[in-house]
């Protein structure tokens, strides 16, 4: 194995690797760059990385489907330590669904092995003029002809290159035939584990890369290892010793969210208009799947390993395996469309790994197929012969098919709901659930209002992962306990859960639900600690969370420049017109005014104009006055 202090940039001692590896497609040609300390220090790791460079790098006008969209792979200073759970990476690019930032998180064993190959980042630009994969090895990159890899469902695709290179150890992060066929729901995937949402894949596909493949023997160091020894222990201590993390989450994974939203009143249901009326955790809930339950997996170097292999036992399905269903898969091709069948659930999942779509944009885009159909919009004649009516997983299923091909109806589904929708037109844009073209998560927020002014302001759009409110949905009382009803404070608090949960687990980077669990009343203190041991950098909490504040800062300033206004701040109509029917949220809504509250709210709470564009003051605040100077400030 390398040793860290031989190959590790001179100016870190420990965490980091020290180098950027820049890959041009186009000339296939490469070359290491020193990571900047500054960058390190402002930006931290992972999603930091990733936004920092596609802001300084992308035009905001740049075409997400053509060669000066950059795509960034990021690791953090966490990865490759030992700290557990850390096996995480961002990868980021201009996102063809929305035009907006990009990011996506992920885990498995690919990000370790990034790490260990010897880089804190890749940056990839260009085109390559035929199909390509990257063969990164130890600080070598060659370029190969994916010829044989194109057209290839992702597992076959990883398969193939291990079998070419003649080592099955090599971790490969690939597109299906989705993203092959720039579909804007496209992702990437890493053994099962998917980049998701964003329609990265596409950005993979546009560039002609069908894989990067990877192999390394690096040892990552740490600064200060006794001090070290002692935060991680404190860590593995409190994950031990969480009565949630173990003793459940470890035996559901997300699936056991599904009961909890359901009894908050706040599960979708058929297209947001059954929540609180179609509740079908008795047949696809977390205790419904334990009889397909075929034995659990973990990412590297985490204990908890809570992702639940499930196998459908009922025909047509019988036999297909996925990893999962996660609760937003469950959601999304469940409730969302109406469907009880556990094994057309997992069905629909494992065909979304294949061909690297990404599962919430598939089902609710099959939900909103549902509802057109249902009032009239689509006729049989429309969807090939298919019934499509709520409930219908054959055609669900076989709708995600073509999705995947780009066959008849799913060519124009497989760019998302938004571009569908304004193609149909006929007003089935009112039902079309997004935000700045990026398909719902699992949660009414109509019964979570701190959730709706995260979905509406989210540099991603819809993201259930930019802003999660603990507070409302777990009822976890940090910084503190709030009502989930109430209005007025949740656009402070979501300012404050878009920051926090990006300086403790997007950058570091992390997975968010151990940190959750087992520390959330001392994530920032406890990152800090972590961080200082490792690469001997001064961290505290304050310093934590404030990079967590700057790079939502930088994403909302990309997007000013890619077009959004505060009119892209918004919510689906039926949230704001339509009141839940049903359940413990019957009654609830959120209007214009209060959203527009919540909004302005928000903005103040980040010292940002009325309009929703960061200050000056702001940015100079956060050393950031070049990002002021490129918004065209005074």
């Amino acid at each position: 194995m390398r040793s860290p202090s031989t190959e590790r940039g001179e100016m870190y001692q420990g965490g980091y690797t020290g180098k950027i590896l820049r890959i041009d497609l186009t000339e296939k040609t490469y070359k290491e760059e020193p990571l900047p300390e500054d960058v390190a220090k402002d930006f931290m790791g992972a999603a930091g990385f990733c936004i920092k460079y596609i802001f300084d790098e992308v035009p905001g006008d740049a075409d997400p489907l053509g060669p000066e969209n950059k795509l960034v792979y990021a690791v953090g200073p966490f990865t490759g330590t030992g700290v557990p759970c850390t096996s995480r990476m961002a990868i980021g690019a201009k996102s063809p669904g929305t035009g907006a930032m990009g990011l996506c998180m992920t885990g498995g064993y690919f990000p370790l092995e990034f790490k260990r190959a010897g880089y804190d980042a890749v940056i990839i630009e260009g085109k390559a003029e035929v199909p390509t994969y990257l063969w990164i090895k130890n600080g070598k990159v060659t370029f190969r002809s994916a010829e044989d890899q194109w057209g290839l469902m992702t597992s076959d695709c990883q398969q193939s290159i291990r079998d070419e290179l003649g080592d099955q150890n090599i971790r490969v992060s690939c597109i299906g035939p989705a993203g092959e066929k720039l579909s804007k729901i496209a992702c990437i995937i890493n053994e099962r584990r998917a980049a998701g949402r964003k329609g990265l894949g596409a950005v993979m596909g546009s560039k002609n890369l069908k894989a990067i493949a990877l192999r390394g023997d690096m040892e990552i160091g740490v600064a200060d290892p006794e001090n070290f020894e002692i935060f991680k222990k404190r860590f593995r201590k409190r994950m031990k010793d969480s009565p949630a993390l173990y003793p459940h989450f470890a035996k559901v994974g997300t699936s056991g969210n599904f009961d909890n939203v359901s009894a908050l009143g706040i599960l979708p249901a058929k297209n947001f208009t059954a929540t609180g009326q179609f509740l079908p955790s008795a047949t696809i809930g977390p205790d419904a799947l334990k009889s397909r339950g075929v034995g659990r997996i973990a990412c590297a170097e985490c204990p908890v390993r809570c992702s639940q292999m499930r196998l459908a036992k009922e025909q047509p399905y019988a036999g297909i395996l996925a990893e999962g269903p996660e609760f937003e898969s469950l959601y999304a091709f469940g409730s969302m469309c109406g469907v009880d069948n556990p094994d057309a659930i997992i069905a629909a999942d494992r065909m979304c790994d294949e061909f690297g779509l990404d599962t919430i944009s598939a089902g609710v885009i099959v939900a909103w197929v549902m509802e057109a159909y249902e009032r009239g919009i689509l006729t049989k004649e429309d969807t090939h012969g298919m019934d499509l009516s709520f409930g219908q997983h054959e055609s669900m299923v076989r709708l995600v098919h073509m999705m995947g091909e780009r066959q008849g109806l799913g060519d124009l589904l497989a760019d998302g709901v938004k571009i569908a929708a304004e193609k149909i037109g006929k007003g089935s844009e009112k039902f079309a659930f997004h935000v700045k073209g990026l398909e719902f998560p699992g949660y009414d927020v109509r019964g979570a209002k701190a959730y709706a002014v995260a979905f509406a302001t989210s540099y991603t759009g819809a993201d259930h992962n930019k802003g999660y409110a603990i507070q409302e949905i777990f009822g976890v009382p940090v910084p503190y306990a709030v009502d989930r009803l109430a209005v007025v404070g949740k656009g402070k608090l979501t300012k404050w859960n878009q920051d926090w949960r990006t300086a403790i687990g997007d950058a570091p980077a992390i997975c968010i639900f151990p940190v959750d669990m087992a520390t959330g009343d001392i994530a920032l203190e406890n990152t800090a600690d972590l961080l200082r041991a490792i690469t001997g950098m001064e961290w505290t909490a304050d310093s934590v969370y404030e990079v967590g504040e700057r790079i939502n800062n930088v994403a909302r300033a990309f997007n000013t420049l890619a077009g959004f206004t505060r009119a892209d701040d918004d919510l689906p109509e039926r949230l704001k017109t339509e009141a839940i029917q049903e359940g413990p949220c019957k009654g609830q809504s959120i209007p214009q005014e209060d959203l527009d509250l919540m909004i302005d709210e928000f903005y103040e709470a980040r010292g940002w104009a009325p309009d929703g564009i960061p200050s000056r003051a702001k940015l100079e605040e956060l050393r950031l006055g070049y990002v002021a100077d490129r918004l065209g400030q005074a």
